[in-house]
């Protein structure tokens, strides 16, 4: 009876540990406050860790080496007792099939992070009522985390994550804060969410699940046909171009990709380099100086 027992409570460990999907590093950069006191940034720092780490998010079973790498960056730039002002910057990455390579996914900066925090405070989501903004803000960038990560290897395959972040929106709505609003050109928490939902941008998710898994995963397999659907994915976008505000979402690609999309194109023949530049400039004009570097690059092929 007594080896039964023992074995149950490992069994529910191991099942435990399977259900904790994310692997991610908090920061909390208080450099900005002065003072000598910053013992309660690095409770913080550590409770965030240990609640982000150990959630079981989903009800998916998870290998750990499975376990979404993930980053998020808190930068405290004011204080007022337990009132605190930051930006986050929320980052994750997704290994591509048969290397060692991570391909970025996420990268935003949302600079409009303000919350209360007393030290030791517990960190728990209510999906029933708002009680702490910097929780609803990680419980809902978790979640967008676990989203966009399924959708790149299932087609839609981030659907419940994404309408858990969706609820966490719509439960903050109460609180006021303007980051959980529908504002008229502004790129916030609302409107991220908003568009990853919406029916009539449903490309957007349709493009990282072909960018990732029909392109960077069969690279090792199929090189030539890869690189095409790369191109194609990212040529696709200039559907979702003029559809929304601030076109968010081409943002939100684009700001992760950059990097990576100048990498593949400086080693493209000359044609196929002047032909995604030319979509480039159009529709991420924001990196057109950084896209320069495929054209000025000294290679002459594959």
């Amino acid at each position: 009876m007594h080896k039964i027992a023992v074995f149950l409570v490992v069994l529910f460990s191991v099942f435990r540990l399977n259900g904790q999907e994310l692997n991610c590093l908090v920061t909390v950069n208080s450099d900005q406050i002065a003072g000598s006191n910053k013992q309660v940034f690095s409770t913080l720092q550590l409770a965030l860790n240990e609640y982000i780490n150990q959630t079981e998010w989903t009800d998916r079973v998870v290998r750990p080496e499975e376990r979404v790498n993930c980053a998020m960056t808190i930068i405290i730039t004011a204080r007022n007792n337990n009132n605190f002002t930051a930006t986050l910057q929320v980052q994750s990455t997704r290994p591509v099939y048969g290397s060692s390579y991570a391909s970025p996914i996420l990268n935003i900066k949302d600079k409009d992070f303000s919350f209360k925090y007393n030290e030791f405070d517990p960190l728990i989501y209510n999906k029933n009522s708002f009680d702490s903004n910097l929780v609803s803000t990680i419980f809902y960038y978790a979640n967008i985390i676990l989203g966009i990560d399924a959708d790149t290897f299932a087609m839609n395959g981030g659907k419940k994550e994404l309408e858990e972040a969706q609820n966490a929106m719509l439960q903050a709505q109460q609180s006021g804060l303007a980051a959980w609003q529908n504002v008229v050109g502004k790129q916030n928490r609302y409107v991220l969410i908003d568009n990853l939902l919406s029916p009539k941008l449903k490309e957007y998710r349709r493009v990282l699940y072909t960018y990732h898994l029909k392109g960077f995963d069969e690279l090792i397999s199929s090189k030539a046909t890869a690189q095409q659907r790369i191109e194609n994915s990212i040529i696709s976008l200039e559907s979702l171009y003029n559809k929304t505000v601030g076109n968010y979402l081409i943002r939100l690609f684009f700001d992760a990709k950059s990097d990576e999309i100048i990498k593949i194109y400086s080693e493209a023949f000359p044609n196929e380099k002047a032909r995604i530049v030319k979509t480039l400039a159009e529709i991420d004009p924001s990196h057109s100086t950084k896209y320069e570097a495929i054209t000025n690059s000294s290679e002459s092929g594959r």
